[in-house]
């Protein structure tokens, strides 16, 4: 069966307001996070610059992009330590975050600015188990709000620290990320009301990564169903659908899954699988 290309599946809607960036060079990172912060600002946007280090050196970063210099000096830029912020070694509390930063948004709005965007290279909240764990629930829950309010973000993790399979973890949690970062994604940008969405492709790469991405999103049933607006899903073998009704089933809930494949509901009725309807999406 062939899969189809991004373009023919089509983006997720909004899917660039919640981007997860992989780096491996310092600079790397800084040249992107100026970018997105510009766009911001050329929106009307509070930005919200976060890394590691002394904020008056994070501030000189920023300033090497003229547009972010200029909103330094409006005060539409605003700069913090992750070291400040953040003591070594925390586990994120996921739903405190979302608070703090749904916060932030409201206060971003009453001055006046279109909505809050951030930059963060939170590499350093991802060094355990316990913070990767803690961070990828966090990742998808902020997602759905973002999803819903002027919020948007770029997460930025250190590859060569935490490795790819760790990585991986984070941003399949986010509806873009860079090339090759993760085989899926499993955000909050759902369409029609969906508990979520799911883009991308569910193949042998993804045996170990899509269970934990499902218990870490937490979807939980609304009326006994849980839908998933699959029509950016590109691929899906069985092994990946018998992981959902595994989930449908110790969740006792129907899972819907809405997809423009026609393959999924043939696998769902030969394998007989219990707990999963596959819907032909519009």
């Amino acid at each position: 069966m062939l899969k189809p290309t991004e373009q023919e599946r089509g983006p997720s809607p909004r899917a660039r307001d919640h981007v997860c960036r992989g780096y491996r060079r310092r600079a790397e990172f800084v040249a992107h996070a100026q970018e997105f912060l510009a766009e911001g600002l050329a929106a009307g946007e509070r930005v919200l610059y976060v890394a590691p280090g002394d904020e008056a050196a994070l501030t000189g970063q920023l300033r090497e992009d003229d547009r972010c210099g200029e909103g330094l000096d409006s005060g539409a830029v605003q700069v913090t330590s992750v070291d400040k912020t953040y003591r070594t070694g925390t586990v994120v509390d996921p739903a405190g975050q979302v608070e703090r930063y749904a916060a932030a948004t409201s206060e971003a709005l009453a001055a006046g600015f279109t909505g809050l965007r951030v930059a963060a290279d939170v590499t350093s909240l991802a060094r355990t188990p316990a913070q990767v764990d803690a961070f990828a629930r966090y990742e998808h829950l902020v997602d759905h709000y973002m999803a819903a309010h002027p919020m948007s973000a770029m997460c930025a993790y250190d590859v060569g620290e935490l490795g790819g399979e760790v990585v991986a973890q984070l941003a399949c949690m986010h509806p873009h990320a860079s090339e090759g970062a993760t085989p899926f994604h499993l955000h909050g940008h759902g369409r029609d009301g969906s508990t979520a969405a799911l883009d991308g492709d569910l193949d042998l790469e993804s045996r170990g990564l899509w269970p934990l991405a499902l218990e870490r999103a937490g979807l939980r049933a609304s009326a006994g169903t849980i839908e998933i607006d699959a029509t950016g899903l590109g691929f899906v073998d069985h092994r990946s659908l018998f992981a959902l009704a595994d989930y449908a089933e110790r969740h006792a809930a129907t899972v819907v899954l809405r997809t423009q494949l026609s393959t999924p509901a043939r696998l769902v009725e030969l394998l007989d699988l219990p707990g999963v309807r596959v819907e032909r999406a519009a």
